[in-house]
């Protein structure tokens, strides 16, 4: 740090990037376009981020009217560097990593040098000559907590059908149906067959069922009888800053208040997207295009950039929507007349787009 710090020169530019582990994290220095010095800090411990402030510290005291600039990449471990950064007065960029430049040979090759040389590079491509930076949006950390909740609640419904699945894969595999009296799966005249079944079956599969069923409770008793997350979700739709555009989202057929939720939450400021095609593009929900030479421009799948999360209850609000709609039902049968079965999927990303584009609207009107 010492041989950084002594080539820093009033005015000049001081790049760091960080490559960001769970455990460790890489912090390359460089001044203007010179080569970088590395250091090695340690992730879990609050010495690794006082370490990193010391280092930008250090320039800054040493040479005053250095510009300094951080980035790191976007990833599982949020925003809380970022946050300590610019607590610090320091300027920082979290980057997206999917719209970061990468050949296939850094690809192929990589270690950690290499990615804090790649986002470098990125950095001071931007802020000397004026490239492009792709930084993610940062949420304020009110909203931040928000979503922690609202995604508790989505992963319950996901947490449950999953075990119900592992449930009816159990039951295919020792041949074993409801019986006839049993129309309705997940009654509770069906968990009382359940039981019975864990009981009859081979030590293994018992064990297995019991263990199974004993988690379905837990779930269903978090997600159904008052559970810490349903609790908090209901709280937080009736706080002002989500009342009014709850109250409006719910009004579309097939939207319920976490469909609601969830696309406030994962979107945040709707005021970001200047228009429907930078929505649909953030959504995922815009195709992929390829044109070379003399082909001419072909639409692909879908991107699936974006959040999942909005994407998942986009499409299930979509299928209620087609049912539930008398406009919508219509629309969607005239396209389907005479297509194969296979056309749904493709007519249904379609609504899906309409429909968020529709809720996208109707919330910035309700704010």
């Amino acid at each position: 740090m010492t041989r950084v710090a002594q080539n820093v020169k009033e005015g000049k530019n001081i790049f760091c990037a960080i490559d960001l582990h769970q455990e460790k994290m890489l912090a390359g220095i460089a001044v203007d376009q010179g080569l970088p010095e590395f250091r090695e800090l340690d992730t879990r411990e609050e010495s690794g981020v006082k370490g990193l402030l010391s280092l930008l510290q250090s320039c800054g005291r040493r040479f005053p009217g250095a510009r300094i600039r951080v980035c790191y990449e976007a990833s599982g471990s949020g925003f809380r560097l970022a946050d300590r950064l610019e607590e610090a007065g320091y300027w920082v960029a979290v980057l997206a990593p999917t719209h970061l430049p990468s050949s296939p040979k850094q690809r192929s090759n990589k270690t950690d040098k290499r990615d804090v040389v790649r986002l470098l590079e990125a950095l001071r491509g931007h802020m000397l000559a004026g490239n492009s930076l792709p930084v993610v949006w940062k949420p304020p950390a009110e909203l931040r907590e928000d979503r922690e909740v609202v995604r508790r609640r989505l992963g319950l419904g996901d947490k449950i059908a999953g075990v119900k699945n592992e449930i009816h894969g159990l039951l295919r595999r020792y041949g074993r149906r409801a019986p006839e009296g049993i129309k309705n799966p997940w009654t509770k005249k069906h968990a009382r067959w359940l039981e019975g079944v864990a009981e009859e079956l081979p030590a293994g599969g018992g064990t297995v069922l019991g263990g199974l069923l004993r988690e379905l409770r837990f779930y269903q008793e978090e997600l159904v009888r008052g559970g810490k997350a349903v609790a908090a979700l209901a709280a937080l739709a009736e706080e002002e800053r989500y009342r009014k555009q709850v109250e409006a989202l719910v009004a579309i057929p097939g939207v319920a208040a976490l469909t609601a939720m969830v696309f406030l939450t994962e979107l945040g400021d709707l005021s970001r997207f200047p228009n429907r095609r930078a929505l649909g593009s953030y959504l995922g929900l815009a195709p992929r295009a390829w044109e070379s030479g003399e082909r001419s421009d072909r639409k692909g799948h879908i991107s699936k950039m974006g959040s999942p999360r909005v994407r998942k209850v986009l499409n299930q609000a979509s299928w209620a929507l087609v049912r539930l709609a008398p406009s919508w039902r219509a629309w969607f049968k005239k396209r389907m007349r005479g297509q194969k079965k296979e056309r749904k999927k493709a007519l249904i990303v379609g609504v899906m787009r309409q429909l968020g584009i529709r809720m996208w609207h109707l919330a910035q009107e309700a704010a």
